[in-house]
């Protein structure tokens, strides 16, 4: 499988997070819109079926960081 750039996973990552602490405040259509492209590319970006996996994926593939639980990313390649 090919990886993503990491700098790419991490910019993913980061939107993420701050769309979902937005939608979190308020239930806006276009920030919710936005959540769901980003996590629809997270998902791509990592060969993952839902964001919570793509997230812990994507996290693992980048340098430095690697999860807790390698067995939650191997069970999703």
């Amino acid at each position: 499988m090919m990886l993503a750039n990491p700098a790419v996973l991490r910019e993913l990552i980061e939107q993420f997070q701050t769309l979902r602490a937005l939608h979190a405040e308020d239930d806006d259509a276009d920030v919710r819109q936005r959540l769901d492209d980003i996590a629809y590319t997270l998902c791509v970006s990592t060969g993952t079926r839902d964001v919570e996996t793509a997230l812990s994926t994507a996290r693992h593939q980048l340098p430095g960081t690697h999860s807790e639980d390698d067995a939650l990313t191997a069970a999703c390649q």
